[in-house]
């Protein structure tokens, strides 16, 4: 039995929905370490061009390819261009398998909410951290069941399905009106905190002093590019879905430039509360700060332990403040990942929501739970995340730009036509010549050097056996049933 299409109660739920995507993780444990590594102060530079652009052109390009259409990524690519709905089913299955490992961090991040009570982590957080997740009974192809891990993960995806069988607006729209004022509530505090800790300033120094030679280098430019398109959530057909529920007339480029100044916005802040814990944790260690400086998994689950532990009295209480804005900013996140795969079947067999959540969403915690409670699970997150977002997403960005920019271009001068008539902020040639050139380019250098990097290098230490199979495999999959969803027929 088929359903009318949702649509979100007003705009601003629209708006705090896309916020709410693109303010995961990365925002929290990313940026502030790329920043950091690539100019400091200098980095913003950068970073605020790559924003103004890349990333907004291409967010707007989501937003005006979901909305015209009013379709889910396959139906709205096939609607612009012949062999589009490929292209969108990819973006699916890339959102599929962020979903999977996405759901085994938000694990970790929920139950370090509860270790952080009395810091159970004791005097060495990396020991706890690797015990916790049983890395050292880890070998290439083992998947043995780490009980710990497993009821947590469930309840993750147990949270997340409940959302999503809302619907758009009792599920999506009203998780986020609750989860988003509650992440800037937690997080406000905890940068507070941070901000009065002894040897903040001179995290801050750390962070904001610029290192001007660092402008010159190409990396520094790429790595400013390249975070902006991973930040925004775009590429990978989440903003494509969310626009695709809007109603007829509303103003896009307005909400674009509301959720790209939002999400810039949350990463500085993220980056003064960072800097300003590890400001504290040089200063009590008697340290510079660039030997306590951390990124990404490392940061959160063993710099940050240090950090709390270090506070005496208000360690609890900054503990609670950290992890727990880790895990709502994940859920909201990990929320707009699945949807996406449950609009396109939607639209695509005409199942109603239930029994899209059901069959989509249940098969992926099944998947995502066998993988992620193993002894292998971190091992897991590293290499897939890594392949996907550096491949799947930048690939599917890019495929979605020059399809229209360079070989359809009466369709991208639709797409404009379709948001000038309902929004404030016109978009004129500028807006193609970004896509078609600046946009475009570096995505195309960023994605050939990351392919010729891992076919020389491989990744990290990891085996030639685990990144074929897990890596690339991930790669393959998304391409193998991209094609053969976009030869069924719709119902």
């Amino acid at each position: 039995m088929t359903e009318s299409r949702e649509n979100w109660t007003s705009r601003s739920g629209f708006i705090i929905a896309a916020v709410g995507s693109a303010v995961g993780l990365g925002n929290i444990w990313r940026f502030p370490y790329v920043a950091y590594e690539n100019g400091g102060g200098a980095f913003l530079i950068p970073y605020l061009i790559a924003l103004i652009t890349a990333g907004l052109p291409l967010l707007f390009l989501d937003y005006a390819t979901g909305h015209k259409s009013n379709n889910s990524p396959p139906k709205a690519y096939r609607a612009l261009f012949k062999g589009g709905e490929t292209l969108g089913w990819w973006q699916v299955c890339v959102c599929i398998i962020i979903g999977l490992y996405y759901a085994s961090v938000l694990t970790w991040a929920g139950s370090y909410v509860y270790f952080s009570i009395g810091q159970l982590w004791g005097s060495d957080p990396e020991n706890f951290f690797n015990t916790y997740l049983q890395t050292s009974k880890a070998s290439s192809f083992d998947f043995q069941f780490v009980g710990h891990l497993f009821w947590p993960i469930v309840g993750i995806w147990a949270l997340t399905l409940i959302i999503l069988f809302g619907g758009v607006k009792k599920g999506v729209e009203f998780s986020n009106k609750i989860f988003m004022p509650l992440l800037f509530i937690l997080f406000t505090i905890l940068v507070i905190q941070a901000l009065r800790l002894p040897g903040a300033v001179q995290g801050l120094n750390a962070f904001f002093t610029p290192n001007w030679a660092a402008m010159w280098d190409y990396k520094v430019w790429l790595a400013a590019f390249g975070h902006t398109f991973f930040s925004l959530s775009v590429g990978f057909g989440i903003m494509v879905t969310y626009a695709s529920y809007l109603k007829p007339k509303t103003n896009l480029t307005g909400s674009g430039l509301i959720v790209g100044f939002a999400n810039a916005s949350t990463e500085i802040l993220a980056g003064i509360g960072i800097f300003a814990a590890l400001g504290f944790m040089a200063f009590s260690a008697g340290k510079p700060v660039d030997q306590v400086v951390s990124g990404g998994i490392g940061l959160a689950f063993i710099a940050f332990p240090k950090i709390i532990s270090s506070l005496g009295a208000g360690a609890d209480l900054f503990g609670l403040l950290f992890f727990s804005s880790l895990f709502v900013a994940g859920i909201s996140s990990m929320v707009s990942i699945l949807e996406v795969s449950i609009a396109a079947m939607q639209d695509k067999l005409k199942w109603g929501r239930k029994k899209a959540v059901s069959i989509i969403g249940g098969g992926s915690a099944i998947v995502s739970i066998f993988l992620f409670s193993s002894v292998n699970a971190i091992k897991l997150v590293d290499i897939v995340d890594h392949f996907i977002n550096n491949i799947g997403i930048i690939g599917g960005a890019l495929l979605s730009i020059i399809s229209v920019a360079w070989f359809k271009r009466s369709a991208l001068v639709a797409l404009r036509d379709h948001v000038n008539r309902i929004s404030t902020v016109q978009l004129g040639k500028g807006w193609d010549f970004t896509l078609s050139v600046i946009t475009s380019l570096i995505l195309l250098v960023t994605l050939c050097m990351t392919i010729f990097s891992l076919i020389k290098n491989g990744y990290d230490t990891y085996s030639a056996s685990m990144l074929m199979f897990f890596g690339w495999g991930s790669v393959i999959f998304c391409a193998v049933v991209a094609l053969v969803l976009s030869k069924m027929k719709d119902r």
